[in-house]
């Protein structure tokens, strides 16, 4: 069900982008979500592709387990793409029955759907080449202005840390609980929408039980080690920026530029 998905997990290998500051790529990430709304032509996001193709070079994660990590969101593209197609107004290339496929709308679906992959590629990039522990880090640095208004900055770092760290765990469990249902004859591929929701009960029930009690032993694991926040804490490995971390933020707004330059002229 989740097999393919690679968001929250981590590739361990020696790159330019793992070497990278925590912080860097995640200010990286942002500035290239953002950048993906601020181009709106196809030569804008054939700029952001080069760039996030450039990226997974960088990172040496094979671009097949990038790839493959697009087939947990296929469901959710196909239902956004069927919105953008049928649902926006304009000049009718196609119709039949209800339905109407307009110049505009398909243009709209292609677009949204390449955002989409690119968006899903990009934070992939992240978590791929970026431990858990170092987004914490990141995460809790980057936010640490808000500590002056009483927000729990680190709380919500370690929380955010947790749910990424969680996602490979539960899809390895999901796939366990799968090979066990169908090896009692559960049918998980049936073609019939009521069956297929019915058939997932057997799969969702252990599902939420098993990660109700790894919540359950990790609190009481941080309550036995006497966990109290951030308050007061040091850190063994103290983040600290390089020269190739001011120069991939040279990169950054370089591209940055670039992508509002296209904006403006397209």
């Amino acid at each position: 069900m989740f097999k393919g998905m690679t968001l929250g997990q981590y590739y361990q290998t020696d790159s330019a982008l793992h070497r990278l500051d925590p912080r860097v790529k995640l200010v990286a990430t942002f500035v290239y979500i953002i950048s993906l709304f601020v181009v709106d032509s196809f030569a804008g996001y054939a700029f952001a592709g080069l760039f996030l193709f450039a990226l997974i070079r960088l990172s040496h994660v094979p671009f097949r387990y990038m790839v493959r990590g697009l087939r947990g969101i296929l469901f959710l593209l196909l239902i956004t793409m069927a919105f953008n197609l049928f649902l926006t107004p304009g000049e009718a290339l196609v119709k039949f029955w209800i339905f109407t496929i307009t110049k505009e709308g398909l243009s709209f679906a292609v677009k949204m759907a390449i955002r989409l992959i690119f968006l899903i590629m990009g934070s992939s990039i992240m978590t791929l080449t970026t431990t858990p522990n170092q987004l914490t880090d990141a995460l809790e640095s980057l936010l640490s202005p808000l500590k002056k208004i009483h927000v729990p900055v680190h709380e919500i770092s370690m929380m955010m840390s947790i749910a990424l760290r969680f996602i490979p765990i539960l899809m390895e469990e999901t796939d366990k609980i799968e090979k066990a249902q169908l090896a009692r004859g559960a049918d998980f591929e049936s073609k019939n929408l009521v069956k297929k929701v019915k058939s997932l009960v057997p799969l969702l029930v252990p599902l939420f039980i098993g990660a109700f009690r790894r919540a359950n032993d990790l609190a009481m694991a941080m309550e036995a080690r006497c966990y109290r926040g951030g308050e007061g804490r040091t850190k063994m490995k103290p983040l600290i920026y390089h020269g190739n971390d001011y120069q991939a933020y040279a990169v950054l707004t370089v591209y940055l530029l670039c992508c509002a330059a296209i904006r403006i002229v397209l």
